[in-house]
């Protein structure tokens, strides 16, 4: 059902395209959060900014603690800039990636609407080798754009996503930096093959925000809990589940991820801690 909507109100979004002109780019949000170019068939995270004014606050929230005027954070997964701009007016250096095109192309405009100047924006995906991967690019959720999964479910293909390829990058070989106070992952499945290039950064980092979505973990990247652990767990000891109120210890990990995995049970955001 909720697919249906998406590809709805799509349809809606596109048929506003046309109606306004072939060569409308986007439509521009005013939100708590700052100025935002959002593209019209974009159903989740542009229309949250255009009706609501907002989008992804209380994450906000709890990233800021982890944010200082002399940190620097790490967006992997940066979509329109949504949690970026904000971030940015808390640290020193922002760094950015945003693998699809259509997507950091409205990043760009929403730092520069933004007058945010400490942001370096890189339009690459973020993998364990260099070189490049097959992508879609998503049109009812933009922010749902994804490599190509492994295993090829309907839902990732209910919109017609065109697919292109991108570039792809070691972020250790690519990044100088020795840590980040916070880094943030939202890659839809990538999130395994990202981790696995970033090793040297995650040692130097204080805490990690990623997402787990087990269908991901199945679909796209075909990686055990087991697996996707074994790149986080030897650099943190804590693990807090905002959608659960939970906070837990390193050795809890494992089978706390996994009874998320065996229920279907995912989180936008969980946060591990050194």
């Amino acid at each position: 059902m909720l697919n249906a909507n998406l590809r709805l109100q799509a349809l809606t979004g596109k048929l506003l395209k046309q109606t306004l002109g072939e060569h409308l780019l986007a439509m521009i949000a005013t939100t708590d959060q700052g100025l935002f170019a959002v593209d019209p068939e974009d159903r989740v995270v542009g229309r949250e900014l255009l009706q609501r004014g907002s989008y992804g606050k209380e994450e906000v929230a709890r990233l800021e603690r982890f944010v200082s005027p002399d940190a620097d954070v790490l967006v992997v997964g940066a979509h329109i800039g949504s949690l970026v701009v904000p971030l940015s007016k808390k640290c020193r250096e922002l760094v950015a990636f945003e693998a699809n095109p259509a997507t950091y192309r409205l990043l760009s405009i929403n730092l520069r609407l933004n007058e945010v100047t400490n942001c370096r924006a890189v339009n690459l995906a973020a993998n364990d080798v260099k070189g490049s991967i097959e992508f879609l690019m998503s049109r009812a959720n933009s922010g749902g754009s994804k490599r190509m999964p492994l295993i090829k479910q309907a839902m990732y293909f209910y919109d017609k996503p065109e697919t292109i390829s991108v570039e792809a990058v070691r972020l250790d070989d690519y990044l100088a930096h020795e840590g980040f106070g916070l880094v943030v992952m939202d890659i839809e499945g990538s999130e395994y093959f990202a981790l696995h290039g970033m090793q040297r950064i995650l040692k130097g980092s204080r805490a990690l925000a990623v997402e787990f979505l087990p269908h991901h973990l199945k679909n796209v990247s075909s990686k055990s809990v087991q697996q996707f652990l074994a790149l986080i767990e030897p650099h943190f000891s804590t693990l807090t589940i905002p959608s659960k109120k939970v906070t837990i210890e390193r050795g809890n990990f494992q089978a706390t991820l996994q009874r998320m995995y065996d229920a279907d049970e995912g989180d936008d955001g969980i946060i591990f801690e050194k």
